[in-house]
């Protein structure tokens, strides 16, 4: 048996889990979504916030959040 020995984690510690991961995706994808669709000063700008959204996760979607989505200007629809 190749997975005797692991021991298994209740219900409870699945759903916190998954769902931490959940909200940290969604956290991650709509920093990024967010940051393709605003307009930056330059596209170098636009690229460094995405990748630092893509390569470090959790902290640089919040440093996004925090310091990056004032930069970025909304595009017009018009």
């Amino acid at each position: 048996m190749i997975f005797g020995n692991i021991p298994t984690l209740p219900l409870e510690t699945w759903i916190i889990i998954l769902g931490s991961v959940g909200i940290f995706a969604a956290l991650t994808l709509f920093a990024i979504w967010d940051a393709f669709k605003r307009d930056f000063p330059s596209n170098m700008e636009k690229v460094g916030w995405i990748q630092l959204a893509i390569f470090i996760p959790f902290l640089g979607c919040l440093a996004y959040f925090v310091f990056g989505r004032r930069r970025g200007k909304k595009y017009n629809a018009e």
